[in-house]
């Protein structure tokens, strides 16, 4: 069951401001790919119109899944997610004044997906324990690392084919980044997802990342075809490792 998402030459924005300009990027099946830059340049933008949260002034959004092509650039959000496509948004966006379990529940929308709530909801409280231990408590009173994990769980119960996941480290503090992005890297490699990841975070990135790109005021400045090309990039190594270009 082979799987592709590609954009093409993407243009998008808001009105008048244009976030993303000539965008273009894949990921296959089975790669953790990594969309890497500081805040305002776009990485939240095309985790949005890959989902169809906002739509491109230009470009194409492309999913090859199971020998057909979809334009996502023209379904609605939720005929994207029934293809299999998940985010974990940035800033977790839960219910805060439901339970654990109920926003759980609530990401289990996917048709398909709702035949497999017993084994997705035992996935996601194996996953993480401590979901299961305050499934009745409410995920507005929950710490900032246990609401990501509830992010990424709901995402799970959707039974994604390719998982979004954007900006994780945001809110959290540096051992519960590292944490979190290895729970990521380890449900990856687990359960064969494919997965797309924005972070402004760098070296916590590229420990899960089998290739990236880097974005620059909305350009891709950077495509990389391994974590070992991106660490030798002259870009890379003024942005994010105190060399100089």
């Amino acid at each position: 069951m082979a799987l592709r998402l590609s954009v093409s030459d993407l243009d998008a924005g808001y009105g008048a401001v244009k976030a993303l300009q000539g965008v273009s990027l894949e990921v296959r099946q089975g790669e953790t790919v990594a969309i890497l830059g500081s805040n305002g340049n776009g990485k939240s933008t095309l985790m949005k119109c890959v989902t169809g949260l906002v739509r491109p002034t230009r470009g194409r959004v492309t999913l090859e899944a199971d020998g057909k092509s979809h334009d996502l650039a023209a379904l609605p959000a939720e005929a994207i997610v029934e293809l299999g496509i998940a985010l974990v948004p940035e800033g977790r966006r839960l219910f805060p004044k439901l339970t654990v379990e109920e926003n759980l529940m609530l990401g289990a929308f996917r048709k398909s997906a709702r035949s497999e709530i017993g084994k997705n909801l035992a996935f996601a409280y194996e996953a993480f324990p401590v979901l299961k231990e305050r499934r009745r408590q409410l995920a507005g009173t929950m710490s900032g690392g246990q609401q990501q994990m509830l992010a990424i769980a709901r995402a799970l119960m959707s039974s994604p084919r390719l998982l979004l996941v954007d900006e994780p480290s945001v809110g959290l503090s540096p051992l519960l980044v590292s944490q979190t992005i290895t729970t990521i890297g380890d449900l990856k490699k687990k359960f064969g997802l494919t997965v797309l990841m924005a972070e402004q975070n760098f070296h916590q990135a590229v420990r899960i990342a089998d290739r990236g790109y880097i974005i620059v005021h909305g350009e891709i400045a950077v495509a990389a075809q391994s974590v070992a090309e991106l660490n030798a990039n002259d870009i890379v190594k003024k942005l994010y490792l105190g060399g100089i270009a």
